[in-house]
């Protein structure tokens, strides 16, 4: 019998001999995972949660955290969505490309999703193809080669367990448990997980000694003779937008393995285009690019100094630029610099059962 259950029985005989009845023990789940107030959006990052139309709340957050890290929505109970996105690697993952159910691998590398509340939208996933974290969400639950469930499927697992039903009446006001609500708290978590207060921040901020000359080298090139800025820009240094960059390109078929945003779209020249990354906690997420087929973040500089990989789509922002290996040392401290705080996250190690 369930520990609720049990507590139940127990108060209602307590009442009954004229006794108050026991609190009853805190699941250990709960223990593990309990509500907290959201946290503040960190130095760097200019915006809150009241500017959200329908804004989290720690309670669920709470719940989306489960739902996150919990291999139950999965068609075999190995995957969750932490299995690609991995706190360590800002949400990313260490891989080129994801591995989903019976060890599929699949064709993208999994983005990051740090200040997603505000950064990452209008568009979602490498090619833009979700309007919302929301949209998102349930997208690799349904994947066959990523979590191989099915919605219906997914909702009949959770709904017998019987903790759950408790923790959507907490978060969403009544106890059922659909499709909409647990994308909702899935997304919730996910705003969330944002980085400042780096040493670039706090350069910003005013401190001159919280970053060397080399950093600041590498922002003046970063704004000025690199031209990063025309994509990477904003306090998230991204434009949220798609470009072609040559990667994935095949010049002996003159084809690209991935047509990028141009699936989507249906736009020829948005062929091999892809939503530009925020530079945040960049070196957390080797290897680079949609397919992880760039190894290291100099090697990303290596292709834009070259003026990235040539074919007949290339994004016209995309020029040689003529840049020094000092300078290219330069820039690559500079991202250092925006290394930060706030998206940490330890994975429950109880979940309701």
């Amino acid at each position: 019998m369930h520990a609720r259950s049990i507590a139940v029985i127990v108060a209602a005989s307590a009442i009954i001999a004229g006794c108050t009845p026991p609190e009853p023990p805190t699941p250990e789940w709960e223990l593990k995972n309990p509500v907290v107030p959201l946290p503040e959006p960190p130095l760097g990052v200019d915006h809150a949660f009241s500017e959200l139309d329908d804004p989290p709340t720690p309670e669920t957050v709470r719940l989306g955290k489960w739902l996150y890290y919990d291999t139950r929505l999965s068609a075999d109970n190995t995957i969750s969505c932490a299995t690609c996105h991995r706190p360590e690697n800002a949400f990313s993952e260490p891989t080129p490309v994801s591995t989903g159910i019976d060890g599929q691998k699949g064709g993208r590398k999994a983005p990051t999703f740090i200040n997603a509340a505000w950064a990452l939208l209008p568009h979602t996933f490498w090619d833009g193809r979700a309007a919302s974290l929301e949209d998102q969400a349930l997208g690799p639950v349904q994947n066959p080669i990523e979590m191989g469930n099915t919605l219906d499927q997914m909702l009949e697992t959770l709904r017998a367990i019987e903790s759950y039903p408790g923790y959507f009446q907490e978060a969403f006001g009544t106890s059922e448990i659909t499709n909409d609500r647990v994308a909702k708290a899935i997304a919730d978590f996910e705003r969330t997980r944002m980085s400042g207060n780096s040493p670039y921040d706090q350069w910003k901020a005013g401190d001159e000694s919280a970053v060397s000359d080399a950093v600041k080298l590498g922002d003046e090139l970063f704004f000025d003779k690199a031209g990063c800025n025309q994509c990477h820009l904003g306090y998230n240094f991204s434009d949220t937008l798609f470009h072609n960059l040559g990667v994935g390109w095949d010049p002996e078929t003159e084809t690209f393995a991935d047509q990028g945003r141009a699936v989507v779209t249906e736009v020829e020249a948005e062929t091999g285009a892809f939503k530009t990354p925020t530079v945040r906690e960049v070196t957390k997420r080797a290897p680079f690019m949609h397919d992880g087929s760039v190894a290291t973040l100099r090697d990303v500089m290596e292709l834009y100094n070259r003026g990235g990989d040539q074919n007949p789509y290339l994004d016209p922002k995309i020029q040689p630029l003529d840049l020094s290996e000092q300078e290219i040392d330069a820039l690559l401290a500079m991202m250092e610099a925006l290394e930060g705080e706030g998206y940490e996250d330890t994975p429950p190690s109880a979940f309701p059962q």
